[in-house]
């Protein structure tokens, strides 16, 4: 490189912004896997000294993951795409489950004395809650990184952003995204000033150019995800009275033979307090009911009140995609096209049980006015000639389940209805805490182009602690690939991701989800590029459109030197010292000298 290059470049390095970590994109580069432990005594799911002891925590670095291009909808002996221009970036959070652990309105009692191997219901009780806000900081902080890479057109959450329905719980996860200083406690905050998990800190908050959009899940409206909130319930929030409840055999929510339990935050384990039988609370014939500091800011939300939230923010748009009408109306749907000159349009649904027709038997459902607005937005989008992607919280094949008595369509039902727009390319969800990427075929083989794509995404709450990216990809033959990514929240060593990460990987090997073989070592990640045919008419509107793959670089000064972090199948985050060319050198991908040449000139 010419001298007054070198110097134009170094100009051009000194203005950008600083970053103190290089991006990892992506579990297609590495993979976090546990470490077997074959000899392990079982242990208790609260009793966090001894996740560490016993290597329930233990996890290490593997080998990436990529299923390759899937070709599972097209017709037989398809020869694969070959990408010419992408259409569409954005990402995709579920499943935080912001928990405010501090509450008397939870159920921790059911399983925070579960051992290896017992199959609790980690819902209820997990180690993670201690840390939901800081890793949702986390995962935050590393979409930016993302997107500085490889730029998001916008970002989504897919629902349970709370736990419980709680306000403050709703707030933590707006406020985290909005760049607030975050208390993550409630009542006294005991241990603000002594214990990690509960000390104050400041969000770093999502990009202002990354809009984002919110689904309604279960978790949101329900009680723990499970139960249409009742006037004990609600009255239990705000209360100072931990919770009493009874197991399903003694009568469940009508029963009061048991204290729930909650979170002790003045302890660095987070000791359950406030758990057991009532007559481990008699003192002389007298019931000493155990109590916390009441706050008034743990009140449970009606979905109504749940969207008027997303109004009260600072990163855009304001609502993110809810309406005065939908808050109106109490109706959680909506759509919305993310690029006005694109033919592509985000169908997002509610398919969680409205308050007044819950059934705990079921999953999910449709009502008979969310069935008749999918099917208007799905036959709109057709005729418009626009691409279509319906974002919802629970998967297809869960909702109208034979238990449920409250939806007005079945899962194989729904999927016959869908089946009749070729325009439709993906259906994405979270709920199941899940990696799951599924097929859906057209049942008529002459006509591959009915046919669309599942994909569950995990939770940033439950291992592998993730969320997911994904790419809408124009091909050479005018069908479309979708390339879905998994992404581990950056967690450097000791911060409140990463000890929280360790503590899913243990809780995930207590409660057998997803597995109950204490050596299974597998990342439990699936990273696929997914192929659709298109009909003949959307392959001649989209013919042209797209930008160019290209590498996407982003170059920081750090405070040792320069580093450059760019997008080519993948990615990769290298440092550069010595003269340009060394950065070849160093790459984990063989760069031809001609793209060695575009990539210097691209940083300059």
């Amino acid at each position: 490189m010419k001298p007054k290059l070198i110097a134009t470049a170094c100009l051009f390095l000194l203005s950008l912004p600083r970053a103190e970590n290089a991006a990892e994109l992506g579990t297609r580069q590495r993979t976090i896997t546990p470490v077997a432990i074959p000899a392990a005594l079982p242990i208790m799911a609260s009793n966090l000294l001894a996740y560490e002891v016993y290597g329930y925590s233990s996890w290490q670095w593997g080998l990436g993951s990529n299923e390759g291009q899937m070709t599972n909808t097209m017709p037989a002996g398809y020869p694969g795409a070959t990408n010419a221009t992408r259409l569409l970036t954005f990402f995709c959070f579920s499943d935080i489950q912001i928990t405010d652990k501090e509450s008397p309105s939870q159920s921790i009692a059911t399983s925070y004395q579960s051992e290896t191997g017992q199959q609790g219901n980690s819902s209820t009780y997990s180690p993670v809650m201690l840390r939901t806000t800081q890793v949702l900081d986390a995962a935050v902080r590393t979409a930016n990184d993302l997107n500085r890479l490889m730029p998001f057109d916008f970002g989504m959450s897919l629902g349970d952003n709370c736990n419980s329905s709680q306000y403050n719980e709703l707030r933590w996860f707006i406020d985290v995204l909005d760049g607030k200083p975050i208390t993550p406690s409630s009542g006294t905050n005991a241990g603000a000033t002594t214990i990690d998990y509960q000390m104050p800190y400041q969000a770093a908050g999502l990009s202002p150019a990354i809009p984002w959009y919110q689904v309604l899940g279960n978790h949101d409206h329900c009680w723990l995800g499970s139960l249409l909130i009742n006037d004990y319930l609600r009255q239990s929030y705000p209360n100072n009275v931990i919770l009493l409840l009874g197991s399903q055999a003694d009568g469940g929510i009508n029963a009061r033979t048991d204290f729930m339990g909650t979170i002790d935050g003045s302890t660095p384990y987070g000791h359950v307090l406030g758990a057991g039988p009532v007559t481990n609370f008699v003192v002389n014939g007298v019931t000493n009911a155990p109590t916390v500091q009441a706050d008034p800011n743990r009140y449970s939300l009606t979905i109504s009140n749940w969207m008027r939230e997303f109004f009260t923010t600072t990163t855009k748009p304001v609502g993110h995609g809810f309406s005065p009408a939908n808050i109106a109306s109490n109706f959680a749907c909506y759509s919305f096209e993310p690029k006005t000159n694109l033919p592509i349009k985000i169908i997002v649904l509610d398919d969680t049980m409205a308050e007044q027709d819950y059934d705990p038997a079921g999953q999910g459902a449709l009502d008979t006015n969310q069935l008749a607005w999918l099917i208007h937005e799905l036959d709109l989008g057709q005729a418009s000639n626009q691409l279509m992607i319906v974002t919802a919280h629970i998967p297809i094949e869960l909702i109208g389940m034979s238990t449920t008595t409250n939806s007005a369509i079945t899962g194989s039902n729904l999927l016959t209805v869908l089946h009749g727009y070729p325009n439709l390319i993906m259906w994405v969800a979270g709920h199941m805490h899940r990696n799951n990427i599924k097929a859906q075929p057209s049942p008529d083989p002459t006509h591959p182009e009915y046919g669309f794509w599942e994909v569950e995404n995990p939770s940033l709450r439950d291992f592998p602690q993730e969320f997911r990216t994904y790419e809408i990809l124009r091909n050479t033959d005018n069908s479309i690939s979708m390339r879905v990514t998994d992404i581990d929240p950056e967690a450097p060593t000791n911060s409140q991701a990463y000890i929280s990460r360790g503590y899913a990987v243990g809780a995930a090997r207590i409660f057998g989800v997803p597995s109950t073989n204490l050596t299974d070592t597998a990342s439990y990640t699936k990273n696929a590029e997914l192929v659709k045919q298109l009909t003949p008419t959307m392959e001649a509107v989209i013919a042209g459109l797209g930008a160019p793959l290209g590498h996407k670089v982003a170059i920081d000064q750090t405070t040792n030197g320069v580093t450059i972090n760019f997008l080519g199948e993948l990615q990769s985050a290298d440092t550069l010292s010595g003269p340009w060319n060394g950065v070849t050198k160093i790459s984990p991908y063989l760069v031809s000298a001609a793209n060695a040449a575009k990539f210097y000139r691209a940083a300059e």
